[in-house]
């Protein structure tokens, strides 16, 4: 048995590399940058918590584990910034760190795989509030933080309305709050205007 807590563990210490991947995103209004794990948490409880307020039947523990999987792949490939040009490829360095955490012999979770590839690239209801939430969390973090991130990386209205612009069709009611907050940080000075 003891051999197999070892396994556990060293696949526990594996996972808590998560914590040392830095995202550019400032939480609690700017005072440090936010880390994958903690966006993953983040990211589970918001999607547990406005799934339910849909009244829908999403499976919600598939989509708890679906955000909870969603940035696995960072441990071996680090973050990708959302304006950054690498982002048509970095999902293959992700991939490959995705499979080798799930090689871990101390890994009991037999659909880890699975389940990265259905956030990654899935079209179930689960994965798209998921990519929602995903997309809507950051963009909060700028607006409490009167968009320090979009500052620092020169980021402007257009770019922000391009990554968020699948919103529009899967849920209008976020999407509408979120181009009102977008026209508002502009006005800010937070957001350039082109």
């Amino acid at each position: 048995m003891s051999f197999q807590v070892d396994n556990f563990a060293a696949f526990f210490l594996h996972l808590d590399e998560l914590k040392t991947v830095e995202r550019r995103t400032y939480v609690r209004g700017g005072e440090r940058r936010e880390n994958s794990a903690e966006h993953s948490w983040h990211l589970a409880m918001a999607c547990w918590c406005y799934a339910e307020s849909l009244h829908d039947d999403f499976d919600v523990d598939r989509l708890i584990k679906l955000a909870l999987v969603h940035d696995l792949g960072e441990i071996g490939a680090g973050d990708t910034f959302l304006y950054a040009d690498t982002r048509e490829v970095a999902h293959v360095a992700k991939r490959e760190s995705v499979g080798n955490t799930a090689a871990f012999a101390g890994n009991a979770i037999s659909d880890l795989v699975q389940l990265w590839e259905e956030q990654e690239t899935g079209t179930t209801k689960e994965a798209v509030l998921l990519k929602v939430m995903d997309r809507l969390l950051p963009f909060l973090h700028n607006i409490t933080s009167n968009g320090r991130a979009w500052q620092e990386n020169g980021i402007c209205k257009s770019q922000v309305l391009k990554m968020h612009g699948f919103i529009a069709d899967e849920s209008p009611e976020i999407w509408s709050w979120l181009t009102s907050k977008v026209e508002a940080a502009v006005e800010q000075g937070w957001l350039d205007a082109s």
